[in-house]
């Protein structure tokens, strides 16, 4: 039998942030994945370096794979620096991938990436998100909410 998993990641030093997923997309499932990094990427990503803006996530067969992601080359790497904007490969289980190809099938659905961070042993870790895009009247009812709470907690404040 399989060991439960925790609630939240264990999240220690939060390196890339996607904020903008959030505000575009209605996040449904959030899961952990582990990186296939080389040895300088680990180094920039280390350095504080690193943006997943733009990128998003596949499934490519049984393996998905990170696109579009940029880790900026080692500033002390050799000849042997990588690639900033190579795909790098995800490394999740079998149902999981499952799960996510199914979604993916589905009209609407796509994988983003929210945040790239170190857990507390010291490895690279992505929390990818099974979303569903937001049309514009979404997002301005999100903005609306989001200033309702602002006035709500400045009112608070000042009367409190």
């Amino acid at each position: 039998m399989a060991r439960p998993r925790p609630a939240t990641f264990d999240k220690k030093k939060i390196v890339a942030e996607n904020r903008r997923a959030r505000f575009d997309y209605f996040i449904e499932d959030v899961f952990e994945a582990g990186i296939a990094l080389q040895g300088t990427e680990v180094k920039a990503l280390r350095g504080g370096e690193g943006n997943i803006a733009e990128s998003y996530a596949e499934v490519k067969g049984n393996q998905v794979f990170l696109v579009n992601s940029n880790i900026p080359e080692y500033s002390h790497g050799n000849r042997e620096n990588h690639e900033p904007k190579r795909p790098r490969k995800l490394l999740l289980h079998e149902r999981e991938i499952e799960k996510m190809h199914s979604a993916v099938s589905r009209k609407g659905m796509t994988l983003v990436p929210l945040m790239i961070y170190f857990n507390s042993t010291g490895r690279a870790k992505i929390e990818l998100a099974l979303a569903k895009g937001k049309q514009t009247h979404d997002k301005r009812e999100t903005i609306k909410d989001r200033d309702w709470k602002r006035d709500q907690q400045r009112i608070m404040r000042d009367k409190g």
